[in-house]
């Protein structure tokens, strides 16, 4: 759960920035912007002094050839001193990492096109849920809508906290309902809501953009775009952080991963730079835009994500082979190699790696 853990911090952070800016924004004199920009800087620093403290890892140590060393940090981290068994696994994993060789060779293998394609396509369709048009714009968002500063400023406080709290509500029902159902669940009520929000914004304000919106009109608006938000939260937000990270075994793990976080980024950066242009130009039809992307996404997890829960990673190769579409890139013998990387010894008092016994 580390992964959705990094989401939640990810919220949480987006919650703060909205109370920020909402409590900056009553500065006179035109300092409210300054302000809420300068503390920017503060987790910043806290980071960068707080990284001069940081001990290093008992894995670090361990690659680095300070076993002693790191066997005093893993008893520190531990708080007792019977961590051999740890410390062997945390060895064993070190020597194992040294094998692998050309991990960005190996991902461009026919038996590894599933997990390229995942790389490249969760991270790019979690931006086009269009979530980010929500949390870096929400106060001009709303704005347009018709509300005022503050209370543009108030809403995008309210979708941060539905944000944190969608996010928690994915923590608790990811281990009992599975990936693929807070997929297809998120996408739907995405969908639902995009369209909804689009219809509303359409029937008001039309291509003019003028008009003005009643309260329980705008209210009704809100509300939908923070079901928007939950839908998001416990499903493509945390999802697509946590399904990379079970599906690339060890020989793949460092450049799937890469590929993972460069997309997002890349992804995040295009579509920040062009929502303003974009929502200039189409209105209120960008919202039946990234709904037509929702639709996508949604069939392409139907069609194309297995379930993840529960699976080890070295066993994914099998639920792979058994798919009715990435099964026809992987050969037998890619599964049988996929097997021997790490399965229960026969005696079950150890794991078999690569044909050995660790005990």
């Amino acid at each position: 759960m580390l992964n959705i853990g990094f989401q939640l911090m990810i919220t949480i952070g987006i919650l703060c920035a909205n109370l920020i800016n909402y409590g900056t924004a009553k500065i006179k004199g035109g300092w409210g912007w300054r302000v809420s920009l300068a503390l920017a800087a503060v987790p910043a620093a806290i980071i960068a002094v707080g990284a001069l403290f940081l001990p290093d890892t008992p894995n670090s140590l361990i690659d680095r050839g300070h076993t002693d060393a790191a066997k005093r940090m893993l008893k520190r981290v531990r708080g007792t001193d019977d961590v051999e068994e740890e410390y062997s696994d945390l060895v064993a994993a070190s020597e194992e990492s040294k094998l692998v060789a050309h991990p960005w060779r190996n991902i461009l293998q026919p038996r590894y096109r599933p997990q390229l394609a995942m790389a490249v396509a969760i991270p790019m369709f979690q931006q086009l849920t269009g979530i980010n048009v929500i949390m870096f714009y929400a106060p001009v968002l709303f704005k347009t809508l018709g509300f005022a500063d503050d209370a543009s400023l108030m809403s995008a406080v309210i979708t941060g906290l539905v944000n944190v709290f969608a996010t928690f509500v994915s923590i608790v029902t990811v281990d009992r309902l599975g990936r693929r159902k807070l997929f297809l669940q998120g996408g739907a009520q995405m969908l639902a809501c995009q369209i909804v929000v689009g219809g509303l914004i359409g029937a008001k304000f039309g291509f003019t953009g003028v008009a003005e919106i009643p309260k329980a009109y705008a209210a009704v608006v809100v509300l939908f775009i923070c079901a928007y938000v939950a839908g998001f939260a416990w499903s493509w937000g945390p999802l697509g952080w946590l399904v990379p990270s079970e599906i690339f075994p060890l020989e793949i793990r460092s450049a799937g991963q890469s590929i993972n976080v460069s997309v997002n980024m890349l992804c995040t950066f295009i579509i920040a730079q062009a929502f303003l242009p974009m929502l200039c130009r189409f209105k209120f039809i960008l919202f039946f835009f990234f709904g037509a992307w929702v639709v996508v996404m949604t069939i392409f997890v139907a069609l194309f994500l297995p379930e993840t829960k529960n699976v080890p990673i070295e066993e994914m190769v099998l639920v792979w082979k058994k798919h009715w579409y990435w099964g026809r890139f992987i050969r037998d013998e890619d599964v049988h190699v996929g097997a021997d990387l790490e399965m229960p010894a026969a005696n079950g008092n150890g794991k078999v790696r690569a044909g050995k016994v660790a005990m």
